[in-house]
């Protein structure tokens, strides 16, 4: 997993990276806010990036909000370190569209337990997309038969859009994606094709017999 890492204290951003390799991940740094939101907006951006609140050309605040703003191909989630602990800080961070906090200096434990959430709700972000994705191929597949149909009460043919009457699987197959696959029921068995069956041995019986 790639972070991006946005810092300008060079020793927070060292020790911040440090940690990160010996956990093996992938790290990227910056050390100012608008080199971070053009990071994050590059199609193979990192997904999870850690923020100082304080940075040079634009805050962490500022990062938040046009990486928000900025329609993405997948779910970024933004981790606000800082040594702000106010609840209206905290209100004004999540406002702008932080995920997470984490105070300054951090604690390693608690810094990888807050990337370790991140990385299920990208995770979970992930699966749900990808299911969204199916559920909008499939339903973009079907055609859905919609209103009242008039259909004959002794042949079951349906009446059309040009007033012609056609057999039911016909109609059907043109107004969906429904396929059919033929057979017998029981009581048509019992009613049509026994009696035939019946009717075709007995022709051969009388036929072996003369």
């Amino acid at each position: 997993m790639r972070i991006l890492i946005a810092e300008d204290d060079a020793v927070s951003r060292r020790l911040l990276e440090n940690t990160l390799k010996k956990w093996r991940y992938d790290v990227i740094s910056t050390t100012n806010g608008a080199e971070a939101v053009r990071m994050l907006a590059l199609p193979d951006a990192p997904t999870l990036a850690i923020l100082d609140w304080m940075m040079p050309v634009a805050d962490g605040p500022s990062v938040c909000r046009q990486v928000r703003s900025t329609p993405q191909g997948r779910m970024q989630y933004l981790i606000m370190l800082t040594a702000k602990d106010g609840k209206q800080d905290i209100v004004h961070g999540l406002t702008a569209g932080a995920d997470d906090f984490l105070s300054k200096p951090f604690d390693r434990a608690e810094l990888q337990a807050r990337i370790q959430v991140g990385e299920r709700i990208l995770r979970l972000e992930a699966e749900l997309s990808t299911r969204v994705s199916e559920l909008e191929l499939a339903l973009s597949r079907v055609k859905q038969l919609q209103g009242l149909l008039p259909i004959c009460c002794y042949c079951k043919k349906i009446r059309n859009d040009q007033n012609y009457w056609e057999q039911v699987e016909s109609y059907i197959t043109k107004h969906s994606d429904a396929q059919f696959s033929h057979g017998i029921c029981p009581d048509c068995h019992e009613t049509h094709l026994a009696p035939q069956i019946a009717e075709l041995t007995r022709r051969r019986r009388a036929q072996s017999e003369s």
